[in-house]
């Protein structure tokens, strides 16, 4: 029976050893893998044209044809990775497959722990690239892994402590952040009953952003409780 799991990579196996596939289902279903199993090339290439699978493996023998030919059409239509899965270990296999466009090539037979590596190791070349934090709340723009700040695309210096100050602001705009938070979360520190480096710190803060352009205030006092960003963030 397939086992579904809802976060799992899905992986499709092409291969028409079903003693085989039974192994590789129970291998992969342990590593938390969700699998598909075909067992000829065109039930096979119809089920990787899906595009429900993050990764294709894919025997080289079929009934109805071959895995090359398999591949080769799959390349045509999507950029699915494949691992190459074969009794057919010899170098001019191996490079005939790469040159095709598979993404590795493992012989038959295998080590199991190596199968999963080579998997992990494709999946992890192929996963899209992670989006840098980014917080943008009106004409304010704060990309987080550079630590940089810009107002209306133009760059705003800052020190550390204000770069961060700035942050938590920004995540909760339109709240007010008590003084404790902001020490807490910025500096890192419990704010002392007599400490007022939070105020100085925000002082230069609202002096280096100025206002809104229509006047308001960018970051207000609220009395006896905190600060507060006045906008609400959209990006």
């Amino acid at each position: 029976m397939q086992v579904e799991h809802s976060n799992a990579p899905s992986l499709l196996v092409i291969d028409d050893d079903i003693e085989l596939c039974g192994m590789l289902r129970s291998l992969l279903e342990m590593e938390q893998f969700a699998v598909t199993m075909r067992h000829d090339v065109a039930s096979g290439l119809a089920e990787a044209l899906s595009g429900r699978h993050r990764l294709v493996v894919l025997d080289i023998m079929l009934p109805g044809g071959d895995g090359r030919t398999l591949l080769r059409d799959l390349r045509a239509r999507l950029p699915v990775p494949v691992i190459m899965l074969t009794a057919r270990g010899e170098a001019t296999d191996r490079i005939s497959g790469l040159e095709d466009g598979a993404d590795d090539y493992l012989a038959k037979p295998f080590n199991p722990g190596e199968l999963i590596a080579r998997i992990r190791a494709v999946l992890r070349r192929h996963a899209p690239p992670v989006p840098a934090d980014i917080i943008v709340v009106g004409d304010i723009t704060v990309e987080v892994a550079h630590r940089r700040a810009l107002r209306d695309g133009a760059s705003i210096d800052l020190t550390s402590a204000e770069f961060d100050l700035l942050v938590v602001l920004l995540r909760r705009a339109g709240d007010c952040v008590t003084r404790d938070d902001l020490s807490q979360q910025a500096l890192g520190r419990p704010i002392g009953p007599v400490d007022r480096s939070i105020d100085n710190h925000m002082s230069n803060l609202r002096r280096k952003l100025g206002p809104h352009a229509d006047g308001r205030e960018r970051i207000r006092n609220i009395r006896s409780m905190g600060y507060c960003y006045t906008g609400s963030p959209h990006g």
